[in-house]
């Protein structure tokens, strides 16, 4: 395995590798991996000769007020991790590396990126879609791997792709979940043992009212606010939103009719915590 740091270096080995005609796989990050991130990049070698990781905290998708110089860092740790997982190459750019002229924005996401997570953390996506944007023009993946826990994301890149008409297939990886079911996630580690006992609810909540709206279609506008009422019964401080969008477009759904995702953003002291349940039809 490979680490990297410089955009020209990992262009470079690039270029080798499919000039011998290899298929690059690419998994970003902003590191502290855990088994969720690890799930994706077993993803990843199997569709591809070559398995390319970025560990890069992106200072352009969080806010004034977010936990960026806090977020969990241990490069040393995850490159561990990574060798075991028979990766080739780990790239960690510099800020300088994504950003030559300074940290700005320079793309707009599309219509997926509309509502839920964009109400409260209004630079997120523009901010995911601009890295995104640039690691993939540096790395040229045939594909690239993206976790369901992030769902909106997921769906933000897809659009992105597909409207930039960019030569790469976009995969999702399921979430992985500890035995108690709570999604796995780096800020996971925010949460204090009685916490972590209340935070497992979240997923327990969902599940719950997805079966509901199966089994009530066309009642998903009285079903979601009980679902709200019944996550800060579960001892949750606040419910940023809770809501139920098509699984594809993530267009708001009042009514049950095509396969759609439940999408829930939840504050537990000072850890905020995303989760995504489908729902069938």
């Amino acid at each position: 395995m490979i680490v990297l740091e410089a955009a020209q270096d990992i262009q470079e080995n690039i270029q080798d590798w499919k000039k011998s005609g290899q298929r690059i796989a690419f998994v970003p990050t902003m590191g502290a991996l855990h088994e969720g991130h690890l799930s994706l990049c077993d993803i990843a070698a199997k569709h591809a000769d070559k398995v390319v990781v970025s560990i890069f905290v992106n200072p352009a998708q969080f806010g004034k007020y977010e936990d960026f110089s806090t977020y969990p860092r241990d490069m040393a740790g995850d490159l561990e991790k990574l060798r075991a997982k028979n990766i080739h190459a780990v790239y960690t750019p510099r800020e300088i590396d994504i950003y030559p002229e300074g940290v700005k924005i320079i793309l707009e996401a599309g219509p997926a990126a509309y509502g839920l997570e964009s109400e409260f953390r209004p630079q997120f996506f523009d901010g995911v879609a601009t890295v995104v944007h640039e690691l993939f023009h540096q790395v040229r993946p045939d594909i690239a791997v993206f976790g369901e826990k992030d769902y909106q994301q997921l769906c933000v890149i897809r659009q992105m792709v597909a409207s930039m008409n960019m030569p790469i297939t976009i995969m999702g990886g399921i979430t992985l979940r500890d035995p108690n079911g709570l999604a796995l996630s780096s800020r996971n580690s925010y949460l204090t043992p009685d916490q972590n006992i209340i935070a497992r609810k979240l997923s327990h909540t969902l599940r719950s009212l997805s079966e509901d709206i199966q089994a009530h279609p066309l009642e998903v506008d009285d079903l979601i606010p009980a679902g709200i009422e019944s996550l800060l019964a579960a001892g949750f401080d606040h419910v940023d939103y809770l809501e139920l969008r098509a699984e594809n477009t993530l267009k708001p759904v009042s009514r049950l009719e095509r396969p759609a995702r439940l999408l829930a953003a939840v504050h537990l002291g000072k850890t905020r915590l995303i989760d995504n349940w489908p729902v069938s039809c």
